[in-house]
C-alpha cells in the first residue's frame, strides 16, 4: 500500500461542525478534515458513525480544511446520522476514487436525488471554464429537489430544467424525458450524470447513439473503499478504485451490468 493510500485510508475522528437540513429526508453534514478537504468533484469518502456502521458518501463540497456530504435517511446508519448534532464525533477515511474531468465548452449535467450533490460540486468548478453550463435535475416531488438555488447561481442563466414525477414543480416527467430534444438543440460537448442507475443508463444510451462524451458516477455496495473486498465489482472494474466516475468508453465495456444488476450483501446478483 502506497504512503498516500495509507494516509487517506487511516481513520480520523473529527467533530461535526455544521448540520443543514436540505429537505425532509436529506441533511448536509460538514466536518473538518485536511485530507478530505482536498477532494475533487466525483470522489467519495467513507463516513464512520460510531457504534453503528461505515458508509460511502459522495463529496458535496471541499476546501479550507472542511468537507461536506449530503445524506438521505434511508437505512439504520443514515437515520442514526440524521439524529446527530454539531459537536458530536464522526470518523472519516478518504478521499477515494476517480473524479470528473473538468471540461470546457458546452456542458450538461443530469442529476437525480442526492446524485445532484457531486454534480453541484463539479458545476462550481466548471462555472469559470465552460462556455455554457446547463443542468437537468429530477426528483419524485418538489420537496425532494435539491440545491435549486445553488444551481441557478452557478449555471448559465435560465439553463436549469427541473422535473418531478408528480408534477409539483417543473415538468411532470422523469429527468431523462426532455434530454433528447435538449441535446439535439444545444449540441453539448460533454454530459455528466449522477443519480439512479436506470436514469444514468438512459443518459449513456443517448450519448452513445449521438457519439457525445459523457461521464457517470456509479454507486455500489462499498465496504472497504480501497478495492480489497470486491463488493463493488461491476464487470472488470472495482467501483471504489476504478471509479466511481466512469467514462463512456468504460461503461460500454460493462453494458451487460450497468443499469441492469448489482451485487448484494451476500454476493448474489440483484436486478435493478
Amino acid at each position: 500500500m502506497s504512503a498516500n493510500l495509507t494516509a487517506v485510508n487511516t481513520l480520523r475522528t473529527t467533530p461535526i461542525v455544521d448540520v443543514k437540513t436540505e429537505t425532509d429526508t436529506v441533511k448536509t453534514f460538514t466536518v473538518k478534515d485536511k485530507l478530505c478537504a482536498k477532494a475533487k468533484p466525483g470522489q467519495f469518502l467513507m463516513l464512520w458513525i460510531p457504534g453503528v456502521d461505515e458508509i460511502p458518501l459522495s463529496v458535496l463540497n471541499a476546501g479550507d480544511g472542511e468537507v461536506s456530504v449530503s445524506v438521505k435517511a434511508v437505512g439504520d446508519a443514515t437515520r442514526h446520522l440524521h439524529q446527530m448534532k454539531t459537536g458530536e464525533i464522526l470518523g472519516v477515511r478518504g478521499p477515494f476514487g476517480t473524479s470528473f474531468t473538468e471540461s470546457r465548452g458546452r456542458v450538461l449535467l443530469v442529476g437525480g436525488g442526492t446524485g445532484t450533490a457531486p454534480l453541484l460540486f463539479l458545476a462550481k468548478k466548471l462555472a469559470v471554464k465552460a462556455d455554457r453550463l446547463s443542468f437537468v435535475i429530477g426528483a419524485r416531488s418538489k420537496g425532494e429537489l435539491l440545491f435549486l438555488n445553488e444551481l441557478d447561481a452557478v449555471c448559465t442563466e435560465q439553463s436549469v430544467l427541473a422535473t418531478t414525477e408528480d408534477g409539483s414543480y417543473g415538468l411532470q416527467c422523469l429527468a431523462t424525458e426532455p434530454l433528447e430534444k435538449l441535446v439535439d438543440k444545444e449540441k453539448f460537448n460533454i454530459i455528466y450524470t449522477c443519480g439512479p442507475e436506470l436514469m444514468m443508463r438512459k443518459v449513456f444510451d443517448l450519448t452513445e447513439k449521438r457519439k457525445i462524451a459523457m461521464e457517470a458516477s456509479l454507486e455500489r455496495l462499498m465496504r472497504c473503499g480501497i478495492g480489497l473486498c470486491g463488493s463493488c465489482v461491476i464487470g472488470k472494474y472495482r467501483v471504489c478504485r476504478d471509479g466511481p466516475v466512469f467514462t463512456a468508453a468504460q461503461l460500454s465495456e460493462i453494458k451487460d451490468e450497468f443499469g441492469i444488476s448489482r451485487l448484494g450483501f451476500d454476493g448474489s446478483r440483484i436486478e435493478l
